[in-house]
């Protein structure tokens, strides 16, 4: 009984988010991003779940590169799906349901967006042994078919950092995050390092949206435009978010004060609402398709791995937009801070001091 009634309750689940949080010890690189090759000739079909995070499927950032990969290995890889989204500020423990519903119903594999879910996924993965699970942006749950799926956004940071101190005119820049976690602090971290080494001195204010247990700030655009609206009006020019949802919020602030903004996961000058488009400058690019869709590939093709897959800039994990044209006048100084980061010359870091 308990079992049908989660099989039904599957169909229901309701809302959205983002996120992320990772690094661990045995990390190993991740393959170069796919191609875009079609299905592999012994390719078995798949019936795929994807869990996602505050904000979910629409909110232009985390969620959707996610939902970008899915939709890839539907279209190429003759794959089915059932997606199930998160509320904000539930418990635990629905996390855990929900994972679990997806397990009971037969899909395998099954994807968790977000670190969020690394606490319910490595309560419920044991359990179902046959079933692959991927987690995005955790190292933290583990067990032989748990594969986790990182980045390296100190790196992409650092070079979205560096474009923003070259093209600022106040040396006063921003950085909007949306939770404060240790995810989000990699971004800041490369943010603020990739500014100092382009233009040392470089003002770096910062405002997180919420504190953990509270991971709303992935989802309040209005929190986001007033922590943006505040760095402006302190002589910011250029306000870089990674806030998932929120930081539609960052572009309407930029927007209002003839500023810039950077944007974040996705290219979101191609992503966002068409009317704040223009005031996006460059994104930090992580993509969370390429990871998605090549742990799809993998899985259909029986070359499941358990364990971490770093994808950083050498991998083409993570990367900066040209989306625009308004960064193509630094763009070889950005380039050569890309090939330094992944030559070995430059070390990013990963914490805030």
């Amino acid at each position: 009984m308990r079992r049908g009634i989660r099989a039904a309750a599957l169909i229901a689940v309701s809302a959205l988010a983002l996120a992320g949080c990772g690094s661990n010890d045995d990390e190993t690189p991740a393959a170069s991003p796919s191609n875009g090759a079609s299905k592999p000739a012994a390719a078995v079909a798949l019936n795929i779940g994807m869990a996602y995070d505050v904000g979910g499927r629409g909110d232009q950032s985390f969620n959707d590169a996610a939902a970008a990969g899915l939709d890839k290995a539907v279209a190429e890889l003759g794959a089915k799906k059932q997606e199930a989204e998160a509320v904000s500020g539930e418990a635990e423990s629905a996390r855990e349901e929900r994972l679990t519903q997806l397990a009971e119903g037969g899909f395998n594999p099954i994807i968790a967006v977000g670190f969020v879910y690394a606490t319910s996924l490595a309560k419920v993965a044991p359990q179902f042994p046959d079933t692959k699970f991927a987690i995005i942006d955790s190292a933290d749950a583990k067990a032989d078919n748990i594969a986790n799926l990182v980045f390296a956004e100190e790196q992409g940071s650092f070079l979205v950092g560096a474009a923003a101190a070259l093209k600022s005119k106040t040396n006063n820049i921003g950085f909007v995050g949306g939770v404060n976690t240790p995810l989000i602090n990699k971004f800041e971290a490369g943010y603020k390092a990739g500014a100092e080494a382009a233009k040392p001195g470089t003002k770096v204010q910062v405002q997180y949206l919420t504190q953990p247990p509270d991971f709303s700030g992935f989802g309040d655009p209005a929190k986001g435009k007033t922590a943006a609206k505040g760095m402006f009006d302190a002589g910011a020019d250029i306000v870089y978010q990674a806030a998932g949802g929120s930081g539609g919020g960052v572009f309407q602030a930029a927007q209002a004060a003839g500023g810039k903004a950077i944007g974040v996961d996705s290219d979101q000058a191609l992503t966002a609402d068409p009317s704040v488009r223009d005031v996006i400058m460059t994104s930090m690019l992580k993509k969370v398709d390429v990871a998605v869709y090549d742990f799809l590939k993998a899985v259909s093709t029986d070359q499941f791995k358990a364990g971490t897959q770093v994808f950083d800039l050498k991998a083409g994990g993570v990367d900066y937009s040209t989306t625009g044209g308004q960064v193509d006048d630094i763009k070889s100084k950005l380039d050569d801070y890309k090939q330094q980061i992944i030559d070995g010359k430059i070390t990013v870091p990963t914490t805030v001091s």
